[in-house]
């Protein structure tokens, strides 16, 4: 958290973050996820570490909900730690920052491809350059198994 605090936007770059949710915590699965998230419209910074030892995750300037569709604002970005801080901002190509259900988290699309995905259960997800981030593949595999997850909301 504190190496992407100079990448988040500059009204919130002194705000305090807490946990909101962790797979160790908390357990694996979306649905709590979702529960576990900050009050509306306050931004949420995921934090993943594959079965690999990868890190890296999404920044989005809303709260990570359950939508029909997709959500978000042109703050949203990706970002990896592989090996150090790179982060994907907005191109302007589209306009797909988040969307998910109890089944699926995605970040980022276009053309079929999601920049970060999530499956339901928080076990597997997947990352893909993508038209909202042009975005390197964030793992070194496009399909990964998730070790830990966080959220992390503003305080």
């Amino acid at each position: 958290v504190l190496q992407l605090g100079p990448q988040l936007p500059p009204r919130l770059m002194q705000q305090p973050w807490h946990l909101l949710y962790s797979t160790g915590r908390d357990g694996f699965s979306l649905r709590t996820l979702y529960r576990s998230g900050a009050r509306q419209d306050s931004p949420a910074l995921l934090l993943i570490r594959d079965t690999e030892a990868q890190a890296f995750g999404a920044f989005s300037a809303s709260t990570i909900r359950s939508s029909s569709s997709f959500y978000g604002t042109g703050e949203t970005f990706l970002f990896s730690f592989c090996p150090e801080l790179k982060v994907f901002r907005w191109t302007g190509r589209n306009d797909f920052f988040v969307k998910g259900d109890v089944n699926l988290l995605m970040v980022g699309g276009g053309s079929g491809r999601f920049g970060l995905w999530l499956d339901g259960d928080l076990h597997h997800g997947g990352s893909q350059p993508c038209e909202t981030f042009d975005n390197e593949t964030l793992s070194h595999r496009e399909e990964f198994c998730i070790q830990d997850l966080e959220m992390w909301g503003l305080a």
